[in-house]
């Protein structure tokens, strides 16, 4: 994807100084462009609890360079020590995030590639650096194959509408800032338009961080794409008036059964494209799928962030960035992360190998490989 004309991925290794990750510290747009340099495993956590990135996709990478920095910050240990330091690092890593399984996935893959590299101080390093480039071209891949599947749902309607624009709706920022590049939700928009498949996209502003009036407004922007920023509250009355053909949202987690953790206030529009007969699509690649659980009301865990997310908003105001409080100092605040929607409101998934029903038979459809796992 572009920024001002320009190809960016959301992370990426310092051109001149391979010991460096650079990340689009994401808590500045779409006011500031920022990109920031992380130097050591602590950084990288920091980066993911705080915020500076996100997105499932985003995060399993940013863990992955993670375990790099940290295999170049344990280079002179001897082996046992250094493995000791990594599972710290992994330890650390997973801690920041609990509700996308991406995380704890990358994180695993690194360290089985260390233990596949053997004691060799260079070759470990070397293969956790080849890994998180592996995973970041990996999901890329998937995210691009997620559009080239999902493309075929807008140009359906669009054939219905007979070329009138396909008004989609999504929530929070599902985008190639989420993803590395392409994004999930974005992928097949970002297909449709260059297809020339006219679409509007309707963006909730998705509080409390208001990830799709902030990221998603942005990126669709600067890629040229028709879209209008509401409320969150607005979904279910566009519905109601026909304003809307269909919603794609991304995914923090999907249970094999179809269950999906997003964003907060997912469930809501699920529930509102059921009242309206629109169809609500969920797009994610394999790496956010949860192989263990069944149940996603009863299994997944829901990160509760602070209550400043909520009593505060920030905002441009005479050149500046500044936070504002919105509610009366002393009144308490609960901040839920995501929600469940369950896979009866889900109409079909789309991943990188297909669209499939919400369903363990769908899924393991599309991975026939894990049916026996």
């Amino acid at each position: 994807m572009k920024v001002n004309g320009e190809h960016y991925r959301t992370i990426w290794v310092k051109p001149d100084d391979e010991c460096v990750i650079q990340a689009i510290d994401q808590r500045w747009l779409p006011h500031r462009f920022v990109i920031e340099d992380l130097q050591t495993v602590k950084q990288a956590a920091h980066a993911i609890s705080e915020m500076h990135v996100r997105g499932a996709p985003l995060i399993g990478v940013t863990a992955a360079y993670g375990m790099y920095l940290a295999a170049l910050a344990a280079r002179e240990k001897s082996e046992p020590a250094f493995l000791k330091a990594l599972q710290q690092a992994g330890q650390l890593l997973r801690s920041t995030r609990p509700t996308a399984v991406n995380l704890a996935w990358a994180v695993e893959r690194q360290l089985q590639a260390l233990l596949a590299a053997g004691g060799d101080a260079q070759a470990r390093i070397q293969s956790t650096f080849d890994g998180a480039a592996a995973i970041a071209d990996g999901e890329v891949e998937n995210c691009r194959l997620i559009g080239e599947h999902g493309v075929e749902l807008i140009e359906k309607l669009s054939r219905k509408k007979g070329g009138e624009p396909v008004n989609i709706l999504t929530h929070c920022n599902a985008g190639w800032l989420a993803c590395v590049d392409y994004g999930t939700a974005t992928a097949p928009i970002y297909r449709a338009h260059e297809r020339g498949l006219p679409v509007h996209v309707w963006v909730d502003e998705t509080r409390p961080r208001n990830q799709g009036a902030r990221m998603t407004a942005w990126e669709l922007g600067q890629h040229g794409v028709a879209h209008t920023v509401v409320a969150d509250n607005v979904g279910g009355h566009l519905m109601q008036h026909g304003l809307v053909d269909m919603v794609i949202t991304g995914s923090d987690r999907t249970l094999y059964t179809g269950d999906v953790a997003n964003k907060i206030g997912t469930y809501l529009k699920a529930l509102a494209a059921r009242d309206n007969q629109v169809p609500f699509y969920v797009a994610l690649p394999s790496s956010t799928f949860d192989w263990e659980h069944s149940d996603g009301v009863a299994q997944i865990p829901i990160e509760e962030r602070e209550a400043a997310e909520v009593k505060t908003i920030s905002g441009l105001s005479e050149g500046e960035i500044r936070s504002v409080l919105l509610t009366p100092q002393e009144s308490p605040a609960a901040n839920f992360a995501f929600d469940v929607t369950p896979a009866r409101l889900v109409t079909a998934l789309i991943t990188e190998r297909g669209i499939c029903p919400a369903s363990e038979q769908g899924v393991l459809s599309l991975f026939p490989e894990r049916v026996a796992i």
